[in-house]
């Protein structure tokens, strides 16, 4: 959620899919939930992202016994009534708001890495990764030295046990980026619906999960759609194909490996919980040394020693957008999703990938043909059929 994010490579910020099934689960069952950025992307009785759920009618039914009564119009009305009346409206504008923050976000942050990546031709995309994950470390550490938000200590016994987990993050990320760079906008959405497939697939072999027969069609759906906008695709290019697919296996592998750390984790931190803010410190600070490292095996060092770019105040600054737009989806799907419900949520997500396709084809004028657009669109609403899919699935 999330949670670098959910970054991190795409408005389905990372975590989005683990955001979102926890809280399926407290929309069925009225429990709670612990939320974990970004993509960030799973079974909901084990899912990092649940937290405490506000029961809003709890207090509505309180007061209602207790309300007074008062004439309006000649009729007989409560002023608490009055009231519930008035949150629905606040509550609603907040969605609104919250949907619309989540959105552009969510678009901007896969827009700005593709302008820096190939409008730029910025040939260092893990350095990008890295600047990006400062940036996010200094933000949630001044706020919680601010006491907006807690998080937990990074112990030597915390960052043994979510190491695994963080080399899987980081290569995640890294994959993304050098995907983005070569793929068109349109087609990285639509191929990252193999996460899915991949996921669900790893479920069902390692946690005995069973899907239901329309979440099975709809990933038929997604792997058609992905072969068809490959073949059709006229700005083809296998090197970006191929960190796009192997994107998609570590994603999916971050998103399984994720659900058995947790528990771990959570065992070895003194509160005996693990926020999503302390999720955005351990991913991003640990990722911070094996990046630095990983720049001098990729021998991006040259490069950043001779490119002119880094001379530019305007290209700093758009990276720095782009390392505030990472955080950013984070806070704005937990204040969303806290909004609104799963379901929403989820599908507000499948949708918008249509506009950032959209947005990617005409702002990076990406030649395409009535073949490759159909194959786009077919796989962009096969994501929003898993999505509804998914959440009518028996838990």
């Amino acid at each position: 959620m999330g949670t670098r994010s959910l970054s991190i490579d795409t408005p389905d910020s990372l975590y989005e899919r683990d955001l979102v099934e926890g809280a399926g689960k407290v929309s069925r069952g009225g429990g709670s939930f612990k939320n974990h950025d970004s993509s960030l992307v799973v079974e909901q009785r084990s899912s990092p992202l649940r937290r405490e759920a506000v029961n809003r009618s709890a207090f509505a039914m309180k007061t209602h016994e207790n309300g007074e009564i008062d004439l309006e119009d000649g009729k007989l009305e409560k002023p608490i009534d009055k009231l519930m009346r008035s949150n629905k409206v606040i509550v609603h504008n907040q969605a609104l708001l919250a949907g619309l923050a989540y959105c552009i976000s969510s678009c901007s942050m896969i827009l700005v890495n593709k302008f820096v990546l190939s409008s730029y031709n910025f040939n260092a995309g893990i350095s990008l990764m890295l600047y990006q994950n400062l940036i996010s470390v200094i933000i949630v550490t001044s706020l919680s030295l601010l006491g907006v938000i807690s998080t937990e200590p990074l112990t030597w016994r915390l960052i043994k046990v979510w190491l695994p987990v963080n080399v899987i993050f980081v290569g995640m990320l890294i994959t993304s980026m050098f995907s983005l760079k070569y793929i068109n906008v349109a087609m990285v959405t639509v191929l990252k619906n193999v996460t899915n497939v991949i996921t669900a697939v790893g479920e069902m072999y390692l946690f005995q999960k069973h899907h239901d027969n329309r979440v099975w069609v709809a990933l038929f759906l997604m792997i058609v759609s992905a072969i068809s906008g490959g073949l059709t695709d006229l700005s083809f290019h296998a090197v970006g194909y191929t960190w796009q697919i192997i994107n998609c296996f570590l994603t999916a592998s971050y998103s399984l490996t994720l659900r058995r750390v947790m528990d771990t984790a959570k065992q070895v931190t003194r509160s005996g919980n693990l926020n999503e803010f302390s999720m955005v410190m351990l991913n991003n600070t640990l990722s911070l040394p094996l990046g630095l490292v990983l720049i001098f095996v990729f021998n991006e060092v040259d490069y950043l020693t001779t490119t002119p770019l880094l001379r530019l105040p305007v290209f700093w600054l758009v990276m720095t957008l782009s390392g505030f737009l990472g955080l950013a989806i984070s806070f704005t799907s937990m204040w969303f999703l806290h909004q609104t419900g799963a379901t929403t949520y989820s599908l507000v997500g499948s949708l918008n990938k249509i506009p950032l396709s959209l947005a990617g084809i005409l702002l990076f004028k990406v030649p395409t043909s009535l073949e490759n657009s159909a194959s786009i669109l077919f796989g962009l609403l096969a994501g929003v059929f898993f999505a509804r899919a998914k959440m009518r699935e028996r838990p």
